[in-house]
């Protein structure tokens, strides 16, 4: 499996943030959205599951120095980091979980199918 390290800053709707470093962030998001029914972790305990900010890194030792540094800066710069790329503070995660609708076809659409293969059967 193919490793992508990075740093990520998830927040809640109160924007209380939470840092962390993972080499697979579709799983570790998956696994802040949907948390252990018997896990106490911080980002649990305060709904923080929305991703606002990401750093991609080529290893795993810059990812985790850049969430040190990020974990050591007050609260204001991280809030202009997270603007500096993300100003609406958008759920950038959100498109990976959406469902495609299936295609529902008009009562037309389905007359106009039934008409051109009579047509073709015709020929």
């Amino acid at each position: 499996m193919e490793r992508h390290p990075c740093v990520y800053i998830l927040s809640s709707k109160y924007k209380r943030l939470y840092i962390g470093v993972t080499s697979n962030l579709m799983k570790r998001m998956f696994e802040h959205k949907n948390p252990e029914p018997d896990s106490f972790s911080f980002a649990k305990r305060y709904n923080i599951n929305r991703l606002v900010y990401v750093e991609h890194f080529e290893t795993m030792a810059q990812a985790i120095a850049r969430e040190k540094q990020l974990k050591g800066w007050v609260r204001l710069k991280k809030f202009a980091l997270i603007v500096s790329k993300n100003p609406t503070w958008r759920d950038l995660s959100e498109e990976w979980t959406k469902q495609i609708e299936p295609y529902r076809w008009t009562a037309d659409e389905l007359n106009r199918t039934e008409e051109l293969k009579s047509a073709r059967e015709k020929y």
